[in-house]
């Protein structure tokens, strides 16, 4: 293998470790922020536990791109590569739940592809087993809503029209990612979101998850208007004390 062979594989296993690790970092800290303002103690604790196992994942990827700390508090939003979907706000509990529904169900896909990769294989392992609990937790609060009150019925649906547009980005081939057939990955995910929203009673929506009119430039270093304030929470304590050690 010749070194410019090299230093391009080595770019393409960066570029990857840095787009999982953002998926994960922003996903843990949007989940963050419901600490003190869930709606019940048992989902406090779920949700904290949920962004840890995705603080635990990020930690591990950005450390194969870097130094883990200046990736997550000192790069600027045009440098952070993650979908668009998981930097959404939380919007009300439903909403929340649609978007775990939606990322965990393609996050354990995902690893369960990555599983015998070389470089990938030993994070995906174990994340795998953190996923499926995570998608299990979506899919229980999916049918208890959608099949819930029609008050929470008409909660969920909403979150689902409003999230489904940034559903098609995750399915665009991320190199460095080597085996992954995208087509199949999106065909298993769509089978299984589509069973559980059928039983929650509610309805998969018609927009398109690709094309001119889907939302989904996140890999590219392009995010949504709630993005930059996100960040600018998420970066301020690290960027008020440079070089402080706690």
């Amino acid at each position: 293998m010749t070194a410019t062979v090299q230093t391009t594989t080595a770019q393409a296993t960066t570029g990857a470790a840095l787009a999982l690790g953002d998926d994960a970092l922003v996903l843990s800290h949007r989940l963050a922020e419901w600490a003190g303002h869930a709606p019940v103690l048992e989902e406090e604790v779920a949700l904290a536990n949920i962004a840890l196992d995705l603080l635990g994942q990020a930690r591990v990827l950005l450390s194969m791109a870097g130094d883990e700390d200046e990736l997550a508090y000192l790069r600027e939003e045009r440098a952070f590569v993650n979908l668009q979907l998981v930097e959404q706000p939380n919007g009300d509990f439903a909403q929340t739940i649609v978007r775990q529904l939606l990322f965990s169900t393609y996050q354990r896909f995902l690893y369960e592809a990555l599983a015998g990769d070389p470089v990938f294989g030993p994070l995906a392992v174990k994340a795998v087993k953190e996923v499926a609990y995570h998608q299990d937790h979506a899919e229980q609060w999916t049918l208890r809503l959608g099949d819930g009150t029609d008050e929470s019925r008409a909660r969920m649906q909403h979150g689902l029209d409003a999230l489904w547009r940034f559903t098609g980005e995750m399915f665009k081939p991320v190199e460095g990612l080597a085996g992954i057939n995208w087509q199949e990955l999106e065909a298993r995910w769509l089978a299984s979101v589509t069973e559980v929203i059928e039983r929650a009673t509610l309805q998969v929506p018609e927009s398109p998850r690709a094309g001119a009119w889907a939302a989904g430039a996140g890999r590219q270093g392009l995010h949504t208007e709630s993005f930059g304030r996100m960040l600018a929470e998420m970066q301020h304590l690290h960027r008020s004390h440079p070089g402080a050690s706690w």
